[in-house]
């Protein structure tokens, strides 16, 4: 199971960055940051066939495709998003984390008014 080698491999990491910040700590964070792109690698592949699976439902949609894409988009910024708080936290700097983290936050709303307005206009036309 793919869960087993990403817990694996992140305490692997852990334990590396123990014994590391004895001797070297400035290298801590470079190997946080290689371990969280290894278990992205693992990760891309399962979300590429999440991805194509919801594209055929989408399909059969009259506007799924759009909503599909800005849902894709939203999920990719949200997992961005806290991959860049999570390394910000890991060097120590956790206020710049909160501005990533209300960057996305801001950057998701305002991509989803789209969706929002739609669904609005789907209640006002069921309203009597």
């Amino acid at each position: 199971m793919e869960i087993i080698k990403i817990i694996g491999i992140a305490i692997l990491a852990v334990v590396i960055i123990i014994i590391i910040k004895q001797y070297r700590p400035e290298f801590a964070i470079y190997i946080s940051i290689i371990t969280g792109i290894i278990i992205l690698s693992f990760i891309i592949d399962k979300l590429s066939g999440t991805i194509n699976l919801l594209s055929d439902l989408s399909n059969k949609l009259n506007n799924g495709q759009e909503f599909l894409k800005i849902l894709v988009k939203i999920t990719g910024i949200a997992f961005l998003t806290e991959f860049a708080v999570s390394i910000c936290k890991d060097a120590g700097e956790s206020a710049i984390g909160s501005k990533i983290d209300l960057g996305g936050k801001v950057i998701i709303i305002a991509m989803s008014i789209p969706i929002i307005s739609s669904m609005l206009e789907t209640v006002i036309q069921i309203l009597p």
